[in-house]
Protein backbone atom coordinates (compact mmCIF):
# COMPACT_ATOMS: atom_id res chain seq x y z
CA UNK A 1 0.00 0.00 0.00
CA UNK A 2 1.36 3.42 -0.92
CA UNK A 3 2.08 5.91 1.89
CA UNK A 4 -0.57 8.24 0.40
CA UNK A 5 -3.22 5.50 0.46
CA UNK A 6 -2.29 4.57 4.03
CA UNK A 7 -2.51 8.21 5.09
CA UNK A 8 -5.98 8.57 3.56
CA UNK A 9 -7.41 5.66 5.53
CA UNK A 10 -6.36 7.29 8.82
CA UNK A 11 -9.03 9.96 9.06
CA UNK A 12 -8.91 12.73 11.65
CA UNK A 13 -12.11 14.36 12.88
CA UNK A 14 -11.96 17.81 14.42
CA UNK A 15 -14.87 19.07 16.48
CA UNK A 16 -14.35 22.82 16.29
CA UNK A 17 -16.42 25.21 18.39
CA UNK A 18 -18.20 27.81 16.31
CA UNK A 19 -17.06 30.73 18.49
CA UNK A 20 -13.31 30.03 18.73
CA UNK A 21 -11.79 26.98 17.06
CA UNK A 22 -13.80 27.10 13.83
CA UNK A 23 -12.82 30.74 13.12
CA UNK A 24 -9.27 29.64 14.02
CA UNK A 25 -9.44 26.91 11.39
CA UNK A 26 -10.84 29.45 8.93
CA UNK A 27 -7.90 31.77 9.61
CA UNK A 28 -5.55 28.90 8.72
CA UNK A 29 -7.27 28.70 5.34
CA UNK A 30 -7.18 32.46 4.88
CA UNK A 31 -3.43 32.36 5.54
CA UNK A 32 -3.16 29.74 2.75
CA UNK A 33 -1.58 27.28 5.16
CA UNK A 34 -1.98 23.61 4.45
CA UNK A 35 -2.69 20.66 6.69
CA UNK A 36 -3.22 16.96 5.97
CA UNK A 37 -6.07 16.18 3.61
CA UNK A 38 -7.30 13.34 5.83
CA UNK A 39 -8.67 15.97 8.23
CA UNK A 40 -12.40 16.65 8.51
CA UNK A 41 -13.65 19.66 10.45
CA UNK A 42 -17.10 19.65 12.00
CA UNK A 43 -18.36 23.00 13.24
CA UNK A 44 -20.16 22.51 16.55
CA UNK A 45 -21.81 24.78 19.07
CA UNK A 46 -20.42 23.00 22.12
CA UNK A 47 -18.73 19.58 21.99
CA UNK A 48 -19.97 18.81 25.51
CA UNK A 49 -23.36 18.16 23.90
CA UNK A 50 -22.07 14.97 22.23
CA UNK A 51 -22.71 11.75 24.16
CA UNK A 52 -19.80 9.47 25.05
CA UNK A 53 -21.03 6.93 22.50
CA UNK A 54 -20.38 9.43 19.70
CA UNK A 55 -16.61 8.97 19.99
CA UNK A 56 -16.79 5.19 19.90
CA UNK A 57 -19.15 5.30 16.92
CA UNK A 58 -16.60 7.49 15.12
CA UNK A 59 -13.79 5.04 15.81
CA UNK A 60 -15.95 2.12 14.68
CA UNK A 61 -16.81 3.96 11.45
CA UNK A 62 -13.20 4.58 10.45
CA UNK A 63 -12.06 7.72 12.26
CA UNK A 64 -8.51 7.14 13.54
CA UNK A 65 -8.14 10.27 15.68
CA UNK A 66 -10.40 12.95 17.13
CA UNK A 67 -9.37 16.42 18.23
CA UNK A 68 -11.88 18.43 20.23
CA UNK A 69 -10.93 22.05 19.68
CA UNK A 70 -12.75 24.38 22.01
CA UNK A 71 -12.49 27.86 23.45
CA UNK A 72 -11.05 26.53 26.68
CA UNK A 73 -11.95 28.36 29.85
CA UNK A 74 -13.13 31.37 27.80
CA UNK A 75 -16.07 29.38 26.43
CA UNK A 76 -19.21 31.53 26.19
CA UNK A 77 -21.18 28.63 27.70
CA UNK A 78 -20.33 28.75 31.38
CA UNK A 79 -18.82 25.52 32.65
CA UNK A 80 -18.82 23.80 29.24
CA UNK A 81 -15.05 23.29 29.05
CA UNK A 82 -14.87 21.83 32.56
CA UNK A 83 -17.87 19.59 31.82
CA UNK A 84 -16.23 18.46 28.57
CA UNK A 85 -13.00 17.56 30.37
CA UNK A 86 -15.00 15.61 32.96
CA UNK A 87 -16.96 13.79 30.24
CA UNK A 88 -13.72 12.82 28.54
CA UNK A 89 -12.51 11.20 31.75
CA UNK A 90 -15.35 8.69 31.28
CA UNK A 91 -14.55 8.26 27.59
CA UNK A 92 -10.86 7.64 28.38
CA UNK A 93 -11.82 5.03 30.98
CA UNK A 94 -13.90 3.14 28.39
CA UNK A 95 -11.14 3.53 25.80
CA UNK A 96 -8.74 1.81 28.22
CA UNK A 97 -11.20 -1.03 28.70
CA UNK A 98 -11.49 -1.39 24.93
CA UNK A 99 -7.70 -1.22 24.55
CA UNK A 100 -7.89 1.90 22.39
CA UNK A 101 -4.86 4.19 22.57
CA UNK A 102 -5.90 7.25 24.61
CA UNK A 103 -3.84 9.55 22.38
CA UNK A 104 -6.43 9.06 19.63
CA UNK A 105 -8.71 11.54 21.43
CA UNK A 106 -7.47 14.97 22.45
CA UNK A 107 -9.07 18.06 23.98
CA UNK A 108 -7.35 21.36 23.26
CA UNK A 109 -8.10 25.07 23.41
CA UNK A 110 -7.77 26.94 20.10
CA UNK A 111 -8.55 30.63 19.75
CA UNK A 112 -9.77 32.51 16.69
CA UNK A 113 -6.24 33.40 15.55
CA UNK A 114 -4.26 30.37 16.76
CA UNK A 115 -2.96 29.32 13.34
CA UNK A 116 0.24 27.71 14.60
CA UNK A 117 -1.52 25.89 17.43
CA UNK A 118 -4.18 24.57 15.05
CA UNK A 119 -1.57 23.32 12.58
CA UNK A 120 0.54 21.83 15.36
CA UNK A 121 -2.40 19.87 16.78
CA UNK A 122 -3.46 18.54 13.37
CA UNK A 123 0.07 17.59 12.34
CA UNK A 124 0.74 15.84 15.66
CA UNK A 125 -2.49 13.84 15.34
CA UNK A 126 -1.70 13.00 11.71
CA UNK A 127 1.71 11.66 12.70
CA UNK A 128 0.16 9.64 15.52
CA UNK A 129 -2.59 8.03 13.44
CA UNK A 130 -0.08 7.15 10.71
CA UNK A 131 2.01 5.37 13.34
CA UNK A 132 -0.94 3.64 15.03
CA UNK A 133 -3.03 2.87 11.94
CA UNK A 134 -6.80 2.40 12.09
CA UNK A 135 -8.26 1.71 15.54
CA UNK A 136 -8.61 -1.90 16.59
CA UNK A 137 -10.31 -2.40 19.88
CA UNK A 138 -11.85 -5.04 22.01
CA UNK A 139 -15.57 -4.73 22.71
Amino acid sequence: MSPQAKKQENKILILATETCAYPGADSVGQAHSTYPSNTYILRVRAPVLFPESFYFDCFKKGISGIIIMSCGEECPYEGAFTAMAKKLDGVYKKMKEMELDLKRLRLTAICTVCNRSFLNEVNQMDKLVRELGPPKFKE
